[in-house]
């Protein structure tokens, strides 16, 4: 899966989609997708991340407490 970095606009692929939809992890593992090179893997906050479109990652997968939170 690919999601976009909200501080630098870079494409990130997602290594792990287990981790991204848990809401205890603050944060995954993904490679930027930039060059013709393949990128190491870094962490990313979940907070930092959005779907391509610009749309904010699901509540659920950030917010532990997503059911009671208001």
């Amino acid at each position: 899966m690919f999601l976009q970095s909200k501080s630098s606009d870079a494409i990130v692929e997602v290594e792990d989609l287990e981790t991204l939809f848990n809401p205890l992890k603050d944060k995954i593992h993904g490679k930027i997708q930039e060059g013709q090179e393949e990128q190491d893997p870094e962490p990313f906050a979940k907070q930092d991340l959005t779907f391509a479109s610009g749309e904010e990652l699901p509540r659920c997968w950030i917010d532990p407490n997503y059911r009671t939170a208001e």
